[in-house]
């Protein structure tokens, strides 16, 4: 670190004034950031699973995008976090936009030359993007104390609300334009994806200085105090152990039974006489529901606790599959209210899965965890979005709602056992 920026780090660590301007600049860029990425985010997910089945001619592997652009996220959310843990969030966090950016520009090239291996290698880059989509949550906690760690998350998933809730619109405007460019419908969308996360990583890579994550670590150095003796350190780590793995294991339910019914939704209207229209305003309510809630969800978290947010979660996800599987196949405002609420058990889910992650690390090794995390998270959501295409196909999308509702009551058990 060159002798300025020591100054400048050392400004932060003495002043708590300047630490708290920081943490509010912080959560600003970052949700400038969101708003974007949130948009490439929601407009690849609304047709990705449609131009697969367009270019595949079948309905077995549609679910196939979403399994690949989640285990791309997979492999990206373990490079962005160690970026991000050795070079700060500025770097890790724009790298994967960018690379998110350039995966979506494949896409829409593998369209045009109907190329099924390029759209699969493209999907699987596109996942980077949706990588820092999620992991850009962290970066507002960085400077956070620990009443406030749950609402500093729940103000950047608010601005991914604005994108996300856009993105699905615009699916018929970007549709047009594609056509008039000489691309087919349903890649207009990626078009949109590759102008979105390219802008996100490149605000996070102007305006993200001095970088939270950097100027955490300085802190926690600094003040670092050795108070433990042996047995009550070894006490604290495994404590921290407990926290980590009930987060994760929070997030990862929440995000398989949300990507598996999700995914399968827009198939499953085309099927019954919906339009791309109709199956965009509903992923809109969706999308809408899983970032919007953050508005009071962060809060409650904190007030009333990680641990009652998180059956919250369980219960709502349960409510959302039977729901679905209830729902006439021609009712369009039964299937809103399904997915709405399949959002809102992912939203309340992935911020207490979140706190708690944070709740159990410091900065000198949050960002490499919380990157591993996100890795299990995205490959949850790869395993979720790839089954559930084999389930509609061999079953229905009623029998794959009912099991991921029940799958989501995993949630409640397990952290009802960490209780304990």
């Amino acid at each position: 670190m060159s002798s300025n920026a020591q100054d400048l780090t050392r400004i932060y660590i003495d002043s708590p004034e300047k630490q708290q301007k920081l943490y509010k600049r912080t959560l600003f860029i970052v949700s400038i950031s969101q708003i974007f990425g949130g948009a490439g985010l929601a407009a690849g997910i609304t047709v990705g699973a449609l131009l697969a089945q367009q270019i595949l001619g079948t309905d077995a592997f549609a679910g196939l995008p979403a399994a690949l652009f989640t285990l791309g996220s997979a492999g990206a959310a373990f490079i962005v976090g160690r970026l991000s843990q050795s070079y700060g969030r500025r770097i890790g966090l724009a790298a994967g936009f960018l690379t998110g950016g350039l995966g979506a520009i494949g896409v829409v090239i593998a369209a045009v030359l109907n190329n099924i291996f390029l759209l699969l290698a493209s999907l699987l880059i596109y996942g980077a993007g949706t990588a820092s989509n999620l992991q850009a949550r962290y970066a507002g906690t960085d400077l956070a104390n620990k009443k406030n760690r749950a609402t500093a998350v729940s103000i950047t998933m608010v601005s991914t609300t604005f994108g996300a809730v856009a993105g699905p619109n615009l699916v018929n405007i970007m549709g047009d334009f594609a056509l008039s460019i000489g691309v087919p419908e349903l890649a207009g969308p990626f078009i949109l994806s590759a102008a979105a996360f390219i802008l996100a990583g490149l605000v996070l890579q102007i305006l993200l200085r001095p970088d939270p994550l950097v100027i955490a670590q300085m802190i926690e150095v600094n003040t670092q105090e050795h108070v433990h003796n042996g047995a009550s350190a070894i006490t604290e780590q495994l404590k921290n152990k407990k926290g980590v793995m009930v987060g994760t294991i929070v997030m990862v339910l929440s995000q398989i039974v949300m990507v598996a019914i999700m995914t399968m939704t827009p198939v499953h209207m085309m099927h019954h006489g919906h339009g791309l229209k109709e199956v965009g305003i509903v992923i809109a309510f969706h999308i809408g529901s899983m970032y919007l809630p953050s508005l009071f969800t962060g809060i409650l978290i904190d007030k009333i606790g990680r641990t009652a947010m998180s059956i919250a979660s369980g219960i709502t996800l349960l409510l959302s599959g039977v729901l679905a599987a209830m729902a006439p196949s021609d009712s369009m405002i039964l299937l809103i209210v399904a997915l709405s609420l399949l959002g809102l058990g992912w939203n309340l889910g992935l911020i207490s899965g979140t706190a708690l992650i944070v709740d159990s690390t410091n900065s000198l090794n949050r960002a490499k965890t919380q990157g591993t995390v996100d890795v299990f998270v995205a490959l949850s959501g790869a395993s979720g979005g790839a089954m559930s295409g084999v389930v509609v196909a061999n079953s229905s999308y009623a029998t794959l709602s009912i099991a991921g509702g029940t799958l989501s009551l995993l949630i409640i058990l397990v952290v009802l056992w960490a209780r304990k």
